[in-house]
C-alpha cells in the first residue's frame, strides 16, 4: 500500500512538473506571437502607398528631414518645369503657370507679369514657338533656413526654322509651408530671381 502511494506521488509529480513546463512555454509563445504581431503592425504603418497611372506603389514614411534635400530639389525642378515649358497655346501655359505660382510667391508672379507685359508669351502663341527646360543641377544650402538654393537649367526655343538653347541660372530660397494638392512637398519658392540667361547654340531645323 505504502509502494502504490509513492508511486501516485511521483505520477502526481511527473504530472504537476509536465504541466509547469507547458504553462511556461505557453506563456512564452504567447509573448513571442504578441511581439511578433505589434513589430508586424508598427512595420505595416510604415508602409505608404501612392496611387500613380492607375497601380500603387509602395513607399516607406521616414523622417522629414532625411527627405529635405530630395523635397526640396524636387519642389524647385517642378516648379521651373511649370514656369518655362510652354507651348503656343494660351490655355496650356495658363494651366503650367498656374501650377508654378502654387509652388512660390510673389516673386515668379511679378516676374510673370513682367513677361506678360513684355509680350513674351503673345509672341510665344503668335510665332508657334515651343519652350521647354532641362535642370541640370540644383544646389541647396540646408545650413541656414531659409534654405538658399541655385537652379542651373537649358532652356530650349523650338521654332519653325531652329533650334535656339539658352544657359538659365536662377537662384531664391525655400520655405516650409502646409502641404496640399497644389504644393506635395510643403516648401514655397521665396526671392526668387533669374542671375543668367542667355543663348549659347543656335541649330537650323530642316
Amino acid at each position: 500500500m505504502f509502494k502504490k502511494a509513492q508511486n501516485f506521488d511521483t505520477a502526481f509529480r511527473h504530472v504537476r512538473g509536465f504541466t509547469i513546463i507547458m504553462i511556461i512555454s505557453s506563456v512564452l509563445i504567447s509573448c513571442y506571437a504578441i511581439y511578433k504581431s505589434f513589430n508586424l503592425v508598427g512595420q505595416a504603418q510604415e508602409k505608404i502607398y501612392i496611387l500613380a497611372n492607375g497601380k500603387a506603389i509602395e513607399a516607406f514614411a521616414s523622417d522629414r528631414k532625411e527627405n529635405i534635400p530630395v523635397e526640396a530639389r524636387d519642389h524647385i525642378k517642378s516648379f521651373h518645369q511649370y514656369f518655362f515649358t510652354l507651348d503656343p497655346d494660351d490655355k496650356v501655359i495658363q494651366a503650367n503657370i498656374t501650377k508654378a505660382l502654387y509652388l512660390a510667391d510673389g516673386s515668379a508672379k511679378r516676374e510673370y507679369d513682367n513677361l506678360k507685359e513684355n509680350g513674351y508669351f503673345a509672341n510665344v502663341i503668335a510665332g508657334n514657338i515651343s519652350q521647354q527646360i532641362r535642370v541640370d543641377s540644383i544646389q541647396v544650402s540646408l545650413e541656414t533656413y531659409p534654405y538658399a538654393f541655385r537652379c542651373y537649367a537649358t532652356q530650349s526655343l523650338i521654332r519653325a526654322t531652329s533650334i535656339v538653347s539658352r544657359s538659365l541660372v536662377t537662384a531664391g530660397s525655400l520655405r516650409n509651408v502646409s502641404r496640399s494638392d497644389n504644393n506635395p512637398h510643403g516648401f514655397l519658392i521665396e526671392r526668387w530671381e533669374t542671375l543668367e540667361n542667355k543663348d549659347i547654340k543656335i541649330e537650323n531645323r530642316k
